[in-house]
């Protein structure tokens, strides 16, 4: 099978707009709507149409363009069940799957960052869209969900193969890379990390995708059971929600 081709931009202040499209049927998926002119130049630099947006959740800066990308090309909107999302067409909730270009895709509930959250799986392509979830280096904000929450949604993201590309959201990599060091600062492969991140920032560039076996070894939000977070946090005998909370609550403060 032919594969996917994707294009990555941004858009807003900091988020990231994904075209995700196969040359063979032309049908071609905007990961999220956060803005209509970035996804429509994007569209006509590669020379495609829309044809769907695969929406992971209902806040403005993800939505915004929903209604005007629909009216002006007729998108088939895929989007949360249990949030209320401008022009949704099918709703999906964890566990259901569908069939883009030929291919599964398959939906998971991630609750947290909001309370309907949903990533989308492509397991043939080995892609991930965790949206704000799950970025490089970090995680989305508890606007809607608990701790213990969002670390069972990290845990099913953590649990997909390593080799998985994940397309994240927002640029915030270099802010969280400067607060992962914070909370485990013996980690060779992050302080690694951290020099690559800088000088990706400043030249301009940007730093996704990432894999789920990268964050697995550098993201702090993924290693809540890691001895040494663990020993620098002084919580040796805390659950992995709890140690996991007590991260997240350090990046709210940071």
């Amino acid at each position: 099978m032919t594969p996917l081709e994707i294009d990555l931009f941004p858009c807003r202040s900091d988020n990231f707009g994904v075209l995700l499209h196969d040359p063979v049927t032309g049908a071609t998926a905007s990961i999220d709507a956060p803005e209509e002119k970035p996804i429509r130049d994007a569209l006509a630099r590669r020379g495609w149409t829309l044809s769907h947006i695969f929406t992971t959740h209902h806040h403005n800066d993800h939505v915004e363009a929903n209604l005007a990308l629909k009216d002006r090309f007729g998108v088939t909107i895929i989007g949360p069940a249990r949030e209320t999302i401008p022009g949704i067409d099918r709703k999906v909730d964890g566990g259901d799957s569908f069939d883009f270009a030929g291919r599964p895709v398959e939906v998971i509930l991630t609750p947290g960052h909001t309370a309907g959250h949903i990533c989308f799986h492509l397991p043939g392509e080995r892609l991930l869209f965790a949206a704000d979830t799950l970025f490089a280096l970090g995680c989305g904000r508890l606007f809607e969900g608990t701790p213990a929450q969002m670390w069972q949604s990290l845990e099913k993201l953590a649990a997909l193969p390593e080799e998985t590309i994940v397309y994240f959201g927002h640029e915030y990599t270099l802010s969280n890379a400067r607060f992962a060091i914070t909370v485990d600062p013996d980690n060779a492969a992050l302080a690694s990390r951290v020099a690559e991140i800088e000088s990706l920032r400043a030249a301009g560039a940007f730093t996704a995708p990432t894999t789920i076996g990268l964050e697995k070894a550098t993201n702090p939000f993924l290693r809540a059971a890691d001895p040494a977070i663990r020993r620098h946090l002084r919580m040796e005998k805390a659950s992995d929600a709890e140690v996991f909370a007590e991260i997240r609550a350090r990046k709210d403060r940071f």
